[in-house]
């Protein structure tokens, strides 16, 4: 198997045009490394905010429950007669 370069150096070097070659390995990398961390920021962001919304839903699920028990112990239970009432 014949190798294209014979040398490491001769590799680095890419036969004269290593500034362009490896500008723009480095120009692929970051836009990569930049497109990943974006995603995992943006994942993070979403499952806050989901996070957010649910606990928003179970205090106001809460809260109705609180305001529904509190009317039916402050009202007593209109099995008595309308009479009484009058009275």
């Amino acid at each position: 198997m014949n190798t294209a370069f014979p040398t490491w150096q001769a590799f680095f070097a890419m036969g004269g045009y290593a500034f362009y070659v490896w500008l723009s390995v480095i120009v692929t990398l970051s836009a990569l490394l930049g497109l990943v961390m974006h995603t995992l920021w943006q994942r993070r962001q979403l499952l806050a905010d989901i996070r957010r919304r649910l606990s928003r839903e179970q205090r106001i699920s809460q809260s109705k429950k609180s305001v529904v028990a509190a009317q039916h112990t402050a009202d007593p239970v209109s099995s008595g007669s309308s009479r009484e009432k009058l009275l």
